[in-house]
Protein backbone atom coordinates (compact mmCIF):
# COMPACT_ATOMS: atom_id res chain seq x y z
CA UNK A 1 0.00 0.00 0.00
CA UNK A 2 1.00 3.06 -0.66
CA UNK A 3 2.69 4.84 2.65
CA UNK A 4 1.67 8.62 2.72
CA UNK A 5 -1.44 9.65 0.24
CA UNK A 6 0.08 9.63 -3.19
CA UNK A 7 -1.31 10.29 -6.11
CA UNK A 8 -0.38 9.11 -9.91
CA UNK A 9 -0.33 11.00 -13.28
CA UNK A 10 -1.10 7.70 -15.31
CA UNK A 11 -0.42 8.87 -19.55
CA UNK A 12 -1.40 5.67 -22.04
CA UNK A 13 -3.57 3.85 -23.81
CA UNK A 14 -6.93 3.01 -23.19
CA UNK A 15 -9.44 0.21 -24.39
CA UNK A 16 -13.36 0.12 -23.56
CA UNK A 17 -13.18 -4.07 -23.66
CA UNK A 18 -10.27 -5.70 -21.74
CA UNK A 19 -6.89 -5.40 -19.84
CA UNK A 20 -4.01 -3.12 -21.35
CA UNK A 21 -2.74 0.08 -21.17
CA UNK A 22 -4.54 2.26 -18.31
CA UNK A 23 -7.41 -0.74 -17.74
CA UNK A 24 -4.31 -2.96 -16.95
CA UNK A 25 -2.59 -0.25 -14.41
CA UNK A 26 -5.11 1.95 -12.72
CA UNK A 27 -7.14 -0.50 -10.89
CA UNK A 28 -4.06 -2.12 -9.49
CA UNK A 29 -2.78 1.40 -8.32
CA UNK A 30 -5.99 1.92 -6.97
CA UNK A 31 -6.31 -1.52 -5.00
CA UNK A 32 -2.59 0.10 -3.28
CA UNK A 33 -4.01 2.77 -2.21
CA UNK A 34 -3.02 5.65 -4.80
CA UNK A 35 -5.28 8.07 -6.10
CA UNK A 36 -4.48 7.56 -10.52
CA UNK A 37 -5.77 10.92 -12.54
CA UNK A 38 -5.97 9.00 -16.44
CA UNK A 39 -4.73 10.35 -19.68
CA UNK A 40 -5.91 8.32 -22.48
CA UNK A 41 -3.23 8.26 -25.31
CA UNK A 42 -5.90 6.02 -27.65
CA UNK A 43 -9.47 5.28 -27.07
CA UNK A 44 -10.03 2.14 -29.05
CA UNK A 45 -12.79 -0.66 -28.66
CA UNK A 46 -10.26 -3.21 -27.57
CA UNK A 47 -6.29 -4.04 -28.04
CA UNK A 48 -5.09 -4.68 -31.56
CA UNK A 49 -4.23 -8.40 -30.88
CA UNK A 50 -8.11 -9.20 -32.11
CA UNK A 51 -7.61 -7.98 -35.46
CA UNK A 52 -10.67 -5.87 -35.68
CA UNK A 53 -10.57 -2.60 -33.17
CA UNK A 54 -12.07 0.96 -33.68
CA UNK A 55 -11.23 4.08 -31.96
CA UNK A 56 -8.87 7.42 -32.34
CA UNK A 57 -5.72 8.55 -30.85
CA UNK A 58 -5.04 11.59 -29.00
CA UNK A 59 -4.20 14.44 -30.78
CA UNK A 60 -0.72 16.17 -29.95
CA UNK A 61 -3.32 19.35 -29.19
CA UNK A 62 -6.05 17.61 -27.62
CA UNK A 63 -2.85 16.56 -24.74
CA UNK A 64 -1.33 19.89 -24.73
CA UNK A 65 -5.27 21.02 -24.15
CA UNK A 66 -5.56 18.56 -21.10
CA UNK A 67 -2.16 19.24 -19.64
CA UNK A 68 -2.92 23.43 -19.69
CA UNK A 69 -6.30 23.09 -18.11
CA UNK A 70 -5.31 20.47 -15.45
CA UNK A 71 -2.38 23.28 -15.09
CA UNK A 72 -4.67 26.22 -14.40
CA UNK A 73 -6.63 24.97 -12.05
CA UNK A 74 -4.19 23.65 -9.93
CA UNK A 75 -4.34 19.73 -10.47
CA UNK A 76 -1.09 19.03 -12.16
CA UNK A 77 0.72 17.91 -9.05
CA UNK A 78 1.08 14.27 -9.24
CA UNK A 79 4.04 12.83 -7.03
CA UNK A 80 4.22 10.05 -9.30
CA UNK A 81 4.29 9.51 -12.97
CA UNK A 82 3.54 6.33 -15.17
CA UNK A 83 3.62 7.08 -19.41
CA UNK A 84 3.59 3.92 -21.48
CA UNK A 85 2.18 3.70 -25.19
CA UNK A 86 1.96 7.14 -26.96
CA UNK A 87 1.60 6.95 -30.66
CA UNK A 88 3.11 9.34 -32.61
CA UNK A 89 5.87 12.33 -32.13
CA UNK A 90 3.99 15.14 -31.56
CA UNK A 91 1.77 13.71 -28.89
CA UNK A 92 4.92 12.15 -27.24
CA UNK A 93 6.54 15.98 -27.63
CA UNK A 94 3.66 16.93 -25.36
CA UNK A 95 4.26 14.67 -22.88
CA UNK A 96 7.98 14.81 -22.94
CA UNK A 97 7.17 18.75 -21.81
CA UNK A 98 4.84 17.71 -19.39
CA UNK A 99 7.65 15.50 -17.96
CA UNK A 100 10.03 18.66 -18.01
CA UNK A 101 7.52 21.15 -16.84
CA UNK A 102 6.89 18.37 -13.87
CA UNK A 103 10.77 17.34 -13.01
CA UNK A 104 11.65 20.75 -12.79
CA UNK A 105 8.86 21.86 -10.39
CA UNK A 106 9.33 18.58 -8.42
CA UNK A 107 12.88 17.11 -8.27
CA UNK A 108 11.85 14.48 -6.09
CA UNK A 109 9.38 13.09 -8.49
CA UNK A 110 8.86 9.35 -9.28
CA UNK A 111 8.93 9.18 -13.31
CA UNK A 112 8.69 5.21 -14.24
CA UNK A 113 8.89 5.48 -18.27
CA UNK A 114 7.68 2.45 -20.01
CA UNK A 115 9.04 3.43 -23.91
CA UNK A 116 6.40 1.35 -25.45
CA UNK A 117 8.11 0.85 -28.89
CA UNK A 118 7.69 -2.74 -30.20
CA UNK A 119 8.60 -6.14 -29.26
CA UNK A 120 10.06 -9.54 -31.09
CA UNK A 121 11.98 -6.89 -33.73
CA UNK A 122 9.04 -5.27 -34.42
CA UNK A 123 8.15 -1.69 -33.90
CA UNK A 124 4.56 -0.54 -32.60
CA UNK A 125 5.41 3.14 -33.70
CA UNK A 126 6.80 5.19 -35.96
CA UNK A 127 10.72 5.51 -35.93
CA UNK A 128 10.83 9.31 -35.23
CA UNK A 129 9.64 8.43 -32.04
CA UNK A 130 13.08 6.67 -30.75
CA UNK A 131 15.16 9.81 -30.30
CA UNK A 132 12.17 11.46 -28.38
CA UNK A 133 12.19 8.54 -26.15
CA UNK A 134 15.96 9.26 -26.05
CA UNK A 135 15.67 12.49 -24.57
CA UNK A 136 13.60 11.62 -22.06
CA UNK A 137 15.25 8.83 -20.72
CA UNK A 138 16.94 11.35 -18.77
CA UNK A 139 13.78 12.64 -17.00
CA UNK A 140 12.78 9.09 -15.68
CA UNK A 141 13.28 7.44 -12.47
CA UNK A 142 12.69 4.05 -13.56
CA UNK A 143 12.58 2.27 -17.21
CA UNK A 144 11.18 -0.87 -18.25
CA UNK A 145 12.33 -1.71 -22.06
CA UNK A 146 11.63 -5.09 -22.68
CA UNK A 147 14.45 -7.12 -24.79
CA UNK A 148 13.96 -5.47 -28.28
CA UNK A 149 13.91 -1.90 -26.77
CA UNK A 150 16.78 -2.21 -24.86
CA UNK A 151 18.36 -3.04 -28.07
CA UNK A 152 16.25 0.02 -30.18
CA UNK A 153 17.47 2.70 -27.76
CA UNK A 154 20.83 1.73 -27.09
CA UNK A 155 21.68 0.33 -30.37
CA UNK A 156 23.43 -2.25 -29.26
CA UNK A 157 22.77 -5.91 -30.55
CA UNK A 158 22.08 -8.31 -26.81
CA UNK A 159 23.90 -11.14 -27.86
CA UNK A 160 26.26 -11.83 -24.93
CA UNK A 161 27.32 -10.60 -21.82
CA UNK A 162 29.59 -7.83 -23.11
CA UNK A 163 26.67 -6.30 -25.03
CA UNK A 164 23.91 -6.27 -22.16
CA UNK A 165 26.66 -4.49 -19.81
CA UNK A 166 27.36 -2.26 -22.52
CA UNK A 167 23.59 -1.60 -22.89
CA UNK A 168 23.33 -0.78 -19.37
CA UNK A 169 26.20 1.15 -18.81
CA UNK A 170 24.66 3.11 -21.97
CA UNK A 171 21.16 3.98 -20.26
CA UNK A 172 23.08 4.34 -17.00
CA UNK A 173 25.77 6.92 -18.01
CA UNK A 174 24.65 8.24 -20.66
CA UNK A 175 21.09 8.46 -20.88
CA UNK A 176 21.47 8.82 -16.61
CA UNK A 177 18.39 6.41 -15.83
CA UNK A 178 18.85 5.54 -12.13
CA UNK A 179 16.92 2.44 -11.95
CA UNK A 180 16.42 0.12 -15.19
CA UNK A 181 14.04 -3.18 -15.13
CA UNK A 182 14.11 -5.39 -17.80
CA UNK A 183 11.69 -8.03 -16.91
CA UNK A 184 11.39 -10.44 -20.43
CA UNK A 185 14.60 -11.40 -21.04
CA UNK A 186 14.26 -14.95 -23.02
CA UNK A 187 16.81 -16.99 -21.36
CA UNK A 188 19.01 -17.86 -24.18
CA UNK A 189 22.26 -20.05 -23.69
CA UNK A 190 24.76 -17.15 -23.11
CA UNK A 191 22.74 -15.95 -20.28
CA UNK A 192 21.55 -18.81 -18.64
CA UNK A 193 25.97 -19.85 -18.85
CA UNK A 194 26.27 -16.55 -16.96
CA UNK A 195 24.04 -16.91 -14.34
CA UNK A 196 24.87 -17.87 -10.62
CA UNK A 197 24.15 -21.11 -9.62
CA UNK A 198 21.64 -19.02 -6.85
CA UNK A 199 19.57 -17.37 -9.53
CA UNK A 200 19.38 -20.24 -11.87
CA UNK A 201 18.15 -23.41 -10.29
CA UNK A 202 18.23 -26.74 -12.06
CA UNK A 203 14.48 -26.11 -12.77
CA UNK A 204 14.94 -23.17 -14.81
CA UNK A 205 18.31 -24.45 -16.89
CA UNK A 206 15.53 -24.07 -20.47
CA UNK A 207 14.15 -21.94 -22.73
CA UNK A 208 10.34 -22.41 -20.79
CA UNK A 209 12.02 -19.49 -18.49
CA UNK A 210 12.59 -15.61 -18.21
CA UNK A 211 14.91 -13.92 -16.26
CA UNK A 212 14.18 -10.78 -14.99
CA UNK A 213 17.33 -7.73 -14.51
CA UNK A 214 16.74 -5.01 -12.61
CA UNK A 215 19.89 -2.66 -12.49
CA UNK A 216 19.63 0.11 -9.87
CA UNK A 217 22.13 2.88 -9.55
CA UNK A 218 23.65 3.19 -5.36
CA UNK A 219 24.37 6.56 -6.05
CA UNK A 220 21.65 8.48 -8.19
CA UNK A 221 23.36 11.58 -7.97
CA UNK A 222 26.73 10.70 -9.68
CA UNK A 223 25.59 8.11 -11.77
CA UNK A 224 28.89 8.98 -14.05
CA UNK A 225 30.82 6.98 -11.52
CA UNK A 226 28.61 4.66 -9.10
CA UNK A 227 28.33 1.08 -10.30
CA UNK A 228 25.07 -0.29 -10.89
CA UNK A 229 23.79 -3.08 -8.78
CA UNK A 230 22.39 -5.93 -10.56
CA UNK A 231 19.50 -8.35 -9.49
CA UNK A 232 18.06 -10.94 -11.01
CA UNK A 233 15.35 -14.00 -11.07
CA UNK A 234 14.19 -16.29 -13.70
CA UNK A 235 10.23 -16.90 -13.35
CA UNK A 236 8.27 -19.97 -15.39
CA UNK A 237 7.19 -18.88 -18.91
CA UNK A 238 2.95 -19.87 -18.63
CA UNK A 239 2.01 -20.91 -22.38
CA UNK A 240 -0.18 -18.63 -24.03
CA UNK A 241 -0.82 -15.27 -25.55
CA UNK A 242 -1.08 -12.71 -22.96
CA UNK A 243 -1.43 -8.70 -23.61
CA UNK A 244 -1.25 -6.08 -20.98
CA UNK A 245 1.38 -7.52 -19.13
CA UNK A 246 3.99 -4.99 -19.08
CA UNK A 247 1.45 -2.53 -18.14
CA UNK A 248 0.30 -4.24 -15.34
CA UNK A 249 3.96 -5.32 -14.45
CA UNK A 250 4.91 -1.30 -14.59
CA UNK A 251 2.08 -0.30 -12.61
CA UNK A 252 2.71 -2.83 -9.74
CA UNK A 253 6.56 -1.65 -10.21
CA UNK A 254 5.57 1.90 -9.73
CA UNK A 255 3.44 1.15 -7.04
CA UNK A 256 6.20 -0.70 -4.62
CA UNK A 257 9.06 1.36 -5.45
CA UNK A 258 9.44 3.53 -2.07
CA UNK A 259 13.53 4.80 -2.55
CA UNK A 260 13.43 5.97 0.57
CA UNK A 261 12.76 2.63 2.96
CA UNK A 262 15.38 0.73 4.19
CA UNK A 263 15.65 -2.79 3.49
CA UNK A 264 15.77 -5.23 5.92
CA UNK A 265 18.05 -7.79 4.12
CA UNK A 266 21.70 -6.25 3.23
CA UNK A 267 21.29 -7.25 -0.37
CA UNK A 268 18.30 -5.99 -1.61
CA UNK A 269 17.40 -2.33 -2.82
CA UNK A 270 14.52 -0.25 -2.62
CA UNK A 271 14.50 -1.26 -6.90
CA UNK A 272 15.21 -5.16 -6.04
CA UNK A 273 11.87 -5.34 -3.22
CA UNK A 274 9.93 -3.26 -5.67
CA UNK A 275 10.99 -5.81 -8.77
CA UNK A 276 9.99 -8.61 -6.27
CA UNK A 277 6.43 -7.61 -5.08
CA UNK A 278 5.66 -6.68 -9.65
CA UNK A 279 7.06 -9.77 -10.55
CA UNK A 280 5.61 -12.10 -8.20
CA UNK A 281 1.84 -10.31 -8.71
CA UNK A 282 2.38 -10.47 -12.33
CA UNK A 283 3.08 -14.14 -12.26
CA UNK A 284 -0.08 -14.87 -9.99
CA UNK A 285 -2.42 -12.65 -11.90
CA UNK A 286 -0.93 -14.52 -15.10
CA UNK A 287 -1.20 -18.34 -13.31
CA UNK A 288 -5.26 -17.21 -12.60
CA UNK A 289 -5.53 -15.93 -15.47
CA UNK A 290 -4.27 -18.88 -17.59
CA UNK A 291 -6.15 -21.26 -15.19
CA UNK A 292 -9.04 -19.59 -15.95
CA UNK A 293 -8.57 -19.78 -19.97
CA UNK A 294 -8.61 -23.67 -19.01
CA UNK A 295 -12.13 -23.73 -18.57
CA UNK A 296 -13.33 -21.93 -21.55
CA UNK A 297 -15.70 -23.67 -23.83
CA UNK A 298 -13.44 -25.94 -26.51
CA UNK A 299 -14.30 -23.55 -29.46
CA UNK A 300 -12.94 -20.18 -27.24
CA UNK A 301 -9.50 -22.22 -26.76
CA UNK A 302 -8.93 -23.21 -30.38
CA UNK A 303 -5.29 -22.69 -31.24
CA UNK A 304 -3.92 -19.78 -33.49
CA UNK A 305 -4.24 -20.51 -37.29
CA UNK A 306 -3.69 -17.34 -39.63
CA UNK A 307 -5.69 -19.37 -42.52
CA UNK A 308 -8.98 -20.23 -40.30
CA UNK A 309 -8.41 -16.79 -38.41
CA UNK A 310 -8.78 -15.10 -41.32
CA UNK A 311 -11.90 -16.49 -42.55
CA UNK A 312 -13.47 -16.78 -39.14
CA UNK A 313 -12.41 -13.70 -37.36
CA UNK A 314 -14.76 -14.43 -34.24
CA UNK A 315 -12.42 -17.43 -33.72
CA UNK A 316 -9.68 -15.18 -33.25
CA UNK A 317 -11.89 -12.90 -30.93
CA UNK A 318 -13.09 -15.59 -28.51
CA UNK A 319 -8.95 -16.77 -27.99
CA UNK A 320 -8.43 -13.05 -27.31
CA UNK A 321 -11.31 -12.63 -25.19
CA UNK A 322 -10.52 -15.51 -22.95
CA UNK A 323 -7.46 -14.60 -22.24
CA UNK A 324 -7.97 -11.24 -21.19
CA UNK A 325 -5.78 -10.58 -17.66
CA UNK A 326 -8.13 -11.39 -14.23
CA UNK A 327 -7.39 -8.65 -12.70
CA UNK A 328 -10.60 -8.27 -10.88
CA UNK A 329 -10.85 -11.88 -9.55
CA UNK A 330 -7.57 -11.44 -8.79
CA UNK A 331 -7.73 -8.07 -6.68
CA UNK A 332 -6.80 -10.10 -3.78
CA UNK A 333 -3.28 -11.15 -5.29
CA UNK A 334 -3.01 -7.31 -6.61
CA UNK A 335 -3.01 -6.20 -2.58
CA UNK A 336 -0.87 -9.25 -1.31
CA UNK A 337 -2.81 -11.58 -0.24
CA UNK A 338 -2.81 -15.38 -1.22
CA UNK A 339 0.08 -15.22 -3.47
CA UNK A 340 1.25 -18.61 -4.60
CA UNK A 341 5.24 -17.97 -4.33
CA UNK A 342 7.07 -14.92 -3.93
CA UNK A 343 9.86 -14.20 -6.86
CA UNK A 344 12.60 -12.66 -4.55
CA UNK A 345 15.26 -11.13 -6.95
CA UNK A 346 18.67 -11.81 -6.03
CA UNK A 347 21.92 -10.01 -6.27
CA UNK A 348 23.94 -10.90 -8.70
CA UNK A 349 27.46 -9.93 -7.80
CA UNK A 350 29.83 -10.54 -10.54
CA UNK A 351 27.71 -8.93 -12.87
CA UNK A 352 30.34 -6.60 -14.16
CA UNK A 353 33.08 -8.96 -14.01
CA UNK A 354 31.53 -12.61 -14.75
Amino acid sequence: MAITPERVLSIQSHVVFGYVGGKAAVFPLQCLGYDVDVVNTVNFSNHSGYGRFGGHKATASELDTIFEIMENNELLRPTRLLTGYIPGAEALSVVEKLATKLRQSKPDLIYLLDPVLGDSGRLYVAPDVIPIYQRMLPLSTIITPNWFEVETLTKTELKDMASLRRALEILHKEYRVPHVVISSLPLKPWLASALPPSILSSQSEDTSHLLCISSSLPDASNSCTSIPIIHAQCVPLIPGYFSGVGDLFSALLLAHFHPDSKPETIHATPLSLAVSQALTKTHAILLLTHSQSQTLPEHEKLPTDDELDEADPLRKTRRMKGRELALIKGQNLIRGVGLPQVWEMIRWDCFWDC
